[in-house]
């Protein structure tokens, strides 16, 4: 080492033993610029001071803080919000769900289950018998200690018809689910589920206190208790500083709004009303990214707007119909003139290429007017006018809309557009209409998005599908441990999906979400955007 360099490193471990000093000088506000000039005039060059600053900017932005109140805006708002998790319908109560609960376990970033609720799931008996072992360390808001009772409780309300659970298709197959006791429970299952973990992971699933049937508060162990909520207004979130997970969370209070207008929710941001907003349109990103104090937070993933044709009626109950609509979409342009790149191109059906078990060998079905015209007259429906209902709840609904009508012009067929708002979208619309957009988000598992959306008996079989063949396929993939001869099972659902269901996917999209840039401690969850709606306990302001 020369004597110059020598000198060099004396100056850096002289400034690196300023550390708490630099770091401090970021918590005062300081600049990147600002820590620079502080350390060359303290004798170090220029280019190590560059260094020291950004390792010491980063380091700062990266270690979470406390305190501070944040004001959330999600996508809708309804007088039929709920703070009872297994009734939980749209991204306003997913949210608010994460916030006052938590599961068994958690998903991660690459899905992968992390116990959470739960110190241990061990499955028996080809995976057809799990052992649940809970965590010691947890207690609800009232204070009263998580036992097996609770468990019990919340996964067998999931199967009472009266409750509306969009988890009763997926707890239906549980014919056994017992305390052992006071803190372990085993579940006994009709058939093998290799899968069964991921089932917990899901946002309706979150666990609640024995006996409860009262949801006007929330009740939880989550990371914030419920201090207000008011169905359509808002509600408010206030640190449990008993939390059972050291250090978290961070935030004093988080309130939550439903903005059915996206507008408006971006323009709240803009406004310095909001610090994070979710659901924002590719054409309002321009506004988002051009705003210096601003961040964009994309969710890559299966999540899909989809057009939806009632099986159970006319015109969807011929099959021509239906292959005449799914050939009239012109994905590409949907793609980059909707969306603006921030999706893919996808085959009416629902598991999307970042899955292990995506079909890359399906035909992808062009954009073809020859052959939609040929099935319109084959299914002597054509020069007919048929109402699509479209709605913000549906993000993006009228733009393809648009473009779906636009194709019709050009082969006899007339769609006309009817608008309807997201305010009581998936009570009064949803599913009711023989044309419809809807909106999906991405889901946990392969086994988890056929089970609830495409089973004959799921609570969200949106197109009235029913195909004894894909059922038995379900089953059998379902209890298969062997990946291959699973995938093969996927594969030929997709297909069955793919030919004859009346979803049509045109595209899969991003979650795009934008907070202001000192916000912290977002990471992307792929089950949804907001974090997989998991952001509550994670994130933090750089104050």
């Amino acid at each position: 080492m020369s004597n110059s360099q020598g000198k060099e490193l004396k100056k850096v471990e002289s400034a690196a033993a300023d550390a708490l000093r630099v770091g401090e000088a970021f918590r005062r506000g300081a600049s990147r610029r600002d820590v620079m000039n502080l350390l060359v005039a303290a004798g170090m060059s220029a280019a190590a001071a560059g260094t020291l600053a950004t390792l010491a900017e980063t380091a700062h932005a990266e270690t979470p803080r406390r305190g501070g109140k944040i004001k959330v805006a999600t996508n809708g708002n309804s007088a039929t919000e709920t703070l009872d998790p297994a009734r939980a319908r749209s991204q306003t109560d997913f949210s608010r769900a994460m916030t006052f609960y938590n599961g068994l376990i958690v998903l991660d970033e690459s899905l992968t289950p992390q116990l959470e609720l739960a110190e241990e799931i061990a499955p028996s008996e080809g995976a057809a018998v799990w052992t649940i072992k809970l965590r010691r360390d947890v207690r609800f808001h009232d204070g009263s200690p998580l036992t097996s009772a609770d468990v019990v409780y919340s996964l067998q309300r999931h199967k009472d018809p009266a409750i509306g659970s969009a988890m009763r298709a997926l707890v239906a197959p549980m014919e056994e689910i017992v305390a052992t006791g006071p803190r372990e429970v085993r579940i006994r299952l009709n058939a093998p589920n290799a899968d069964l973990p991921t089932v917990f992971g899901i946002w309706q699933c979150a666990i609640v206190k024995n006996g409860v049937t009262d949801f006007r508060t929330a009740n939880g162990t989550g990371a914030y208790k419920c201090q207000e909520f008011q169905p359509g207004v808002r509600s408010l979130a206030v640190r449990n500083t008993e939390y059972f997970k050291t250090g978290k969370p961070y935030l004093d209070e988080i309130e939550v709004f439903g903005i059915t207008d996206e507008q408006a929710r971006v323009n709240a941001l803009l406004a310095g009303d909001m610090h994070f907003v979710g659901t924002v349109s590719a054409r309002l990103v321009p506004r988002i990214v051009s705003a210096s104090n601003l961040t964009l937070f994309e969710t890559k993933g299966g999540a899909y707007h989809d057009l939806v044709v009632r099986l159970d009626g006319a015109p969807g109950s011929n099959p021509d119909f239906v292959l005449a609509v799914k050939h009239m979409f012109n994905r590409e342009q949907i793609r980059r003139a909707v969306y603006r790149g921030f999706a893919v191109v996808a085959n009416d059906q629902p598991i999307d290429p970042t899955s292990r078990f995506y079909d890359a060998r399906l035909p992808q079905r062009p954009f073809d007017l020859d052959k939609a015209r040929f099935h319109l007259r084959r299914s002597g429906f054509a020069n007919q006018t048929f109402p699509v209902v479209v709605s913000p709840a549906a993000p993006n609904s009228e733009e393809m809309g648009q473009i779906l009508q636009q194709a019709g012009q050009q082969i006899g067929l007339n769609f006309q557009l009817q608008r309807v708002p997201a305010d009581g979208f998936w009570s009064n619309h949803w599913a009711k209409h023989p044309i419809f957009f809807s909106s999906i988000p991405p889901k946990a598992s392969a086994d988890v998005t056929f089970t609830q959306f495409f089973y004959s008996q799921g609570p969200f079989n949106e197109s009235a599908w029913r195909n004894e063949r894909f059922d038995s396929l379900l089953l059998e993939a379902r209890a298969e441990t062997d990946t291959e001869t699973r995938r093969e099972r996927y594969n030929e659902m997709q297909r069955l999906v793919h030919e004859s269901s009346g979803v049509c996917i045109p595209v899969f999209a991003s979650y795009l979400d934008a907070h202001v840039n000192k916000l912290k401690g977002l990471r992307p969850i792929p089950t949804g955007g907001m974090m997989g709606y998991n952001f509550a306990e994670n994130i933090w302001l750089d104050q």
